[in-house]
């Protein structure tokens, strides 16, 4: 089956959940590192416009990062 989900968020998603064993405010800042260090800049500014919008389907520690993210 196809998500429907925009990419971005899919795998925001997916990253949270290897962070899922950590504190969120860690789990958070850890993925807003990763997200910084390795995501496209489009993908980066796409998700935090998402966050900013609503951040519908989008795991609340993976918007706390874009969240984080949209500071650094």
């Amino acid at each position: 089956m196809t998500s429907t989900l925009p990419p971005y968020v899919r795998l925001a998603n997916e990253i949270a959940v290897q962070f899922a064993h950590r504190p969120p405010a860690d789990a958070a800042t850890a993925i807003a590192n990763h997200m910084k260090a390795a995501w496209d800049p489009r993908m980066k500014r796409a998700l935090i416009a998402h966050v900013q919008a609503g951040a519908e389907n989008l795991d609340p520690v993976a918007a706390l990062a874009a969240q984080q993210l949209a500071t650094q």
